[in-house]
């Protein structure tokens, strides 16, 4: 399970700052994220979160699941 930015992989309880958090948008389609996007897919390529909205990443499971970057798909 991977974490948001600025939550905490060794405490129990997630530190945030009571700043605006950026807004995660998905990195094929460009629709944004309301809130917390819970069910969409993250990726990390070459050391970059990457977010995919339900859509996307059902469209490209196959590609996801051989762990290719987004690029190639």
């Amino acid at each position: 399970m991977t974490s948001l930015p600025g939550d905490s992989d060794s405490s129990g309880s997630a530190q945030r700052s009571d700043t605006a958090e950026a807004q995660i948008v998905c990195a094929r389609c460009g629709i944004p994220a309301e809130g917390t996007p819970v069910t969409w897919t993250c990726s990390v390529e070459n050391g970059t979160r990457h977010y995919f909205c339900d859509g996307c990443a059902r469209a490209n499971l196959r590609a996801i699941e051989g762990r290719l970057d987004s690029s190639w798909w």
